[in-house]
């Protein structure tokens, strides 16, 4: 059992539970967009992309985040999936950050796509 993210109550009132493959996604939205050293027992989860909100926006700053995103999510979600490929591009005021993955439990390879606004 895997609870939603963002946490919410289901239609009967409980707190609403999702599927392996969107559990999954969620925590890859989470790695994303927390800081290392915000959680509790995990100090080391994150990507540390709000660590970098005042540099200029531009490829530097994408390629820094890919390097370090990469080395998060192959630390953090190693055990539950296979990078194949993660792609992180910033434009204007938009960063998008999109990764190929295989679930390692079922051998289906899913692809998520980030997108948020940066400034």
């Amino acid at each position: 059992m895997h609870i939603d993210f963002p946490w919410r109550f289901d239609n009967r009132g409980r707190t609403a539970v999702t599927s392996d493959e969107d559990h999954i996604a969620d925590m890859l939205e989470l790695l994303v967009f927390t800081d290392p050293g915000e959680r509790v027992n995990r100090t080391g989860f994150g990507s540390g992309l709000r660590q970098m909100v005042f540099a200029p926006n531009g490829p530097e700053f994408a390629a820094a985040l890919q390097f370090t995103l990469q080395g998060a999510l192959q630390r953090e979600l190693g055990d539950v999936v296979s990078l194949e490929e993660l792609e992180v591009t910033a434009a204007d005021t938009e960063l998008r950050v999109a990764v190929s993955y295989i679930v390692l439990a079922t051998g289906q390879r899913q692809t998520e796509e980030l997108r948020r606004e940066v400034r």
